[in-house]
Parts: structure tokens; C-alpha cells; sequence
């Protein structure tokens, strides 16, 4: 939930969510000319005009008496106004138009009582006022049948003078102009009502893309997560988008489910720039952080399952790797492994047996998997992970693995699902932790720092994974330059296919 946006917040947040204000101006724009074109009945205007007159004029031209004369008209114009919208005369202007017409045909218009048209349904199709305060009174009437409009304001004009004469008893009026049919309907007004339409559709869809965005508690900022926790951002990786040829050689493996996700590594032909950009970042990143540690041996975990820590965790060994460096990474999620899937290799030795004694080294750690890594998968899942991780056995093992190896990347279970990664805290220099973007909540990370908090457990930083670039000028730049590609991440065809599609925990 934010509580203050910034132009160029609002900006990104509009633009990643325009199609949903295009949708709600597409739905309420088209609903508004649909509705006023086909479902609202067309309405005709017409108008008669008459001139009040003071009985009192002058015929000499005296310019004060004239003057006094004229303001007379002009009240007597108010006066003739308010006697014409009486019920006495909107009752003999009813009388009047049934003598004109059938009584059937006005049924379609009117609401019709014994053969009459009350005085109300009248009143309604009025309107009276004075022409820019001028002795000049408009009638106007307005229905649903331009014949019958333009009747309505001649029969008033025409029963006018005898009322105003008999009930004022001053002045006198004198017909300008006679109403005539109108076939233009004056409502509804479908360009207008479109417009408004599409303006009230717009309005709505930036108040929900809004509404939306306000109690969303995914993580999306990286400067405010930085602000929030307290902690680095080493990295942000976006969404793997393989070329033509990837795809069609990813699609051709009919046997996987449609559920399961694409995950790849920096090895896999087709890998997009900005990803190996985002991981060397992220490489250097580490290698700065743990400059000073005498221990190079780190934890990647993440607050929940499915935000891509395996995944990460092996493309950072893999980039470490490229360095020269000898690097070890080692699947300790001995509940839901997944390494061996990624890298498509053996499962039946590895880190449960290694603990337990039941293989040597040599038969659990799969030499030089991908350049100059080195993997121990997690072998057959045992009863009892956390005690596992928690034995002498696994302390004696990492201290030798960070004397043999410069670099010792160490999967973990997710943090709120299991206790695991807290157990090996004191083995490691930190733990980096993978939040997803858009999908891992304050809430779920809150959760984690608590939980490491009180276990007095070092967070290296975060990495935004699956992060949208295109929020962001680092997105113009790595399309730019990816284009070219400066020999990074460039294959030719006879280099390996991608690894099969896995399922990420």
C-alpha cells in the first residue's frame, strides 16, 4: 500500500496498466453511443417567439419615456412568463392539441386520463424565458414527435393574448415567429454523449489502475524496499524472452504440462543480454560484498516457494564460475530438490548420503556440470532435512568445501515454509534472498527478516526476480545494446540445446 505517488511513478504504473484503461474507455465509450443511438427515443424541438408591448407607449420621441416604457415590457415579460405556465392555460393548450390530433396518436406521447392529457405531461414539454432579457418571450416545447411540438408552442401563441389580456389587463403581445416542425432530433446527442462516455470510462480506469496499485502489497520498487528494509538490492532479473527458435524447440516437448514454468540457465542457447548483464551485476555485487569475509560460502533462499531462488541460485554459481573461479553449488532443499531437473543429471548420490556416509565426494559432487562448476545435488530426500543440515556431519563438510572451493552457493528451502536456511546461519557469510516480482508480498518478506532477525541471521540483499525493465531507462539501454550483443551471450548454432523445461519450487 503506497501513500504518495510521484509524476513519474504514476507515469509507469498508467502505462504498464493501459490496457485496462484502454478497456474501460473502449466499454463505456461504445456502451454510451450504443445506448443513446439505438435504446434512448430521439426528442424534436421547436420554438415560437413573441413581443410584449407596454399599452402605455408613446408615439413622441422622448428618449426617459421610452426608456420607462421599455423597462415596463420587461417586467411585464416576467409577468406574461409566469401566467403562461399556469394550469389554466396548460390545460386549454391540452384541450386544444386533442382537437388537432386523434387522441390514440397523442397516447404514444402522452400519458392520457379520460380521454385528456393531464396538465403535468403538458407542463413537462415547456420551457419559457426571455431572449437575452429582452421584451422577446421564447416558447419552446419539446417531445418526442416534431409535429407535435411545433403544435404545442402555436397553441400557445395563439391562446396567449386572450389570458394575458384578461388576466393582467396591461400590455399586449404580438406573435415574432411561428413554430415550425423540426425533423433534426435535439436528444439525445450521440457524439456528446459518446464523449462523455468515453471521458467518465478513462476517469474510471485510471481510479482503479489506482485502487488497484494503492492495496497492492506486492513488491514492485526497488528504492523503496531498499528504504523499507534496510538492506541492499544486488540485482534485477528480468523475464527470460527466448528467441523464435528457442520457442519452438521448447514447444516441441508435448509431454510437459502446460503449468509447468520455463527456467534457464546462463548456459542455455538464446538467453536474452539483459539477463547476463543482470547476473554478472549481480556477481559483482557479491564478490564486493564478500570481499572481507573470510567465509565466500552463501545461502539463496526466498520467502516463499515459486519466486525463482533455484534458478538464481544456480546462475549465480554459473557466473561466479565464468570468473575462473572454482565454485560449488550445493542443493540443500532436501525436501523438494530441484538442481538435478535443471541441470539434468543424477540424483542417486548427493548431499543426504554425502551427510550419512553412504557415498564419498568423489561419487556425490558432479564435477564441472556447466564450465568450472562444480554440483552436489541433494540425493534421495531423507526423513529428517533440518536435523541434516543441523549435524556435525554438514559443519565438518562445509568447512572443507570453503577451503577447497572460492565460492559456495548453497540452495535452501523457502524461509517461511521451513526453518532450514535459519539452521546453517552460522556456516555461511548470508543469506540472499529472491523475491518475485509482483508476486511476493511486504507481508510474506516482513515475515522472513522477522524470522532471521531473531536468529541473528546476515542478509547479504534482495534480487528482484522476473522484474519489469520496461518501467525503467535500464530497459532502453540493455534492448540497445542487446541488439548488438559485444560478443556477451552471443551462441552459434552447433553450441548445446536448451535444458528441458522444470519445475521451479
Amino acid at each position: 500500500m503506497k501513500n504518495t505517488y510521484s509524476i513519474r511513478n504514476l507515469i509507469a504504473l498508467l502505462l504498464g496498466k493501459l490496457w485496462l484503461v484502454a478497456a474501460f474507455t473502449i466499454v463505456f465509450g461504445a456502451g454510451a453511443c450504443i445506448a443513446s443511438k439505438f435504446f434512448v427515443s430521439p426528442r424534436y424541438e421547436s420554438f415560437a417567439t413573441m413581443y410584449v408591448k407596454n399599452s402605455a407607449v408613446s408615439t413622441e420621441p422622448n428618449p426617459n419615456v421610452n426608456l420607462n416604457d421599455l423597462y415596463a415590457s420587461k417586467s411585464l415579460a416576467s409577468t406574461y412568463i409566469t401566467v403562461l405556465k399556469s394550469n389554466a392555460v396548460m390545460k386549454q393548450v391540452g384541450v386544444k392539441l386533442t382537437e388537432m390530433h386523434d387522441i390514440d396518436e397523442l397516447a404514444q406521447f402522452f400519458r392520457v386520463k379520460n380521454n385528456q392529457i393531464p396538465v403535468s405531461s403538458i407542463k413537462r414539454c415547456f420551457s419559457m424565458s426571455t431572449v437575452d432579457e429582452t421584451e422577446v418571450i421564447r416558447i419552446t416545447a419539446n417531445t418526442l414527435d416534431p409535429e407535435i411540438s411545433a403544435d404545442l408552442c402555436n397553441i400557445m401563441a395563439e391562446i396567449a393574448p386572450e389570458f394575458l389580456i384578461r388576466v393582467v389587463g396591461a400590455g399586449s403581445v404580438e406573435i415574432i415567429d411561428t413554430a415550425v416542425p423540426e425533423t433534426r432530433p435535439v436528444s439525445p446527442n450521440v457524439s456528446l454523449v459518446t464523449m462523455i462516455g468515453i471521458i467518465i470510462g478513462c476517469s474510471l480506469g485510471v481510479f482503479t489502475v489506482l485502487l488497484i496499485d494503492y492495496f497492492d502489497d506486492t513488491i514492485k520498487d526497488t528504492e523503496d524496499l531498499s528504504k523499507r528494509y534496510g538492506k541492499s538490492i544486488l540485482g534485477e532479473i528480468q523475464t527470460m524472452n527466448f528467441d523464435k527458435t528457442s520457442k519452438m524447440k521448447r514447444s516441441s516437448h508435448s509431454s510437459e504440462s502446460k503449468s509447468i514454468k520455463t527456467r534457464s540457465l546462463l548456459t542455455d542457447k538464446g538467453v536474452p543480454f539483459n539477463v547476463i548483464e543482470s547476473y554478472k551485476t549481480i556477481r559483482s555485487n557479491i564478490m564486493f560484498t564478500l570481499g572481507t569475509s573470510k567465509k565466500k560460502v552463501i545461502a539463496v533462499s526466498s520467502p516463499n516457494p515459486g519466486e525463482g531462488k533455484s534458478t538464481t541460485a544456480a546462475n549465480i554459481a554459473i557466473a561466479l564460475a565464468q570468473t575462473g573461479s572454482t565454485v560449488l553449488l550445493i542443493d540443500a532443499d532436501m525436501r523438494k530438490p530441484i538442481q538435478h531437473k535443471i541441470f539434468k543429471s543424477g540424483n542417486k548420490d548427493g548431499l543426504s548420503t554425502l551427510i550419512i556416509m553412504r557415498s564419498s565426494e568423489e561419487d556425490a559432487v558432479k564435477k564441472e556440470v556447466a564450465g568450472g562448476l562444480d554440483m552436489l545435488h541433494s540425493g534421495p530426500i531423507p526423513p529428517n532435512p533440518s536435523e541434516l543440515l543441523a549435524s556435525e556431519r554438514f559443519r565438518t563438510l562445509i568447512g572443507e568445501f570453503s577451503k577447497k572451493y572460492d565460492y559456495v552457493v548453497i540452495d535452501t528451502p523457502p524461509i517461511n515454509v521451513v526453518s532450514d536456511a535459519m539452521v546453517i546461519k552460522d556456516l555461511i557469510s548470508g543469506i540472499l534472498l529472491v523475491l518475485k516480482y509482483s508476486s511476493t508480498t511486504h507481508e510474506d518478506l516482513s515475515g522472513s527478516m522477522k524470522q532471521m532477525s531473531l536468529v541473528k541471521a546476515n542478509v547479504l540483499g534482495f534480487v528482484l526476480n522476473e522484474s519489469d525493465y520496461s518501467r525503467s531507462s535500464r530497459y532502453s539501454y540493455y534492448k540497445y545494446y542487446g541488439r548488438y550483443g559485444y560478443g556477451y551471450g552471443v551462441r552459434t548454432e552447433s553450441e548445446t540445446d536448451d535444458a528441458d523445461d522444470v519445475q521451479e519450487i
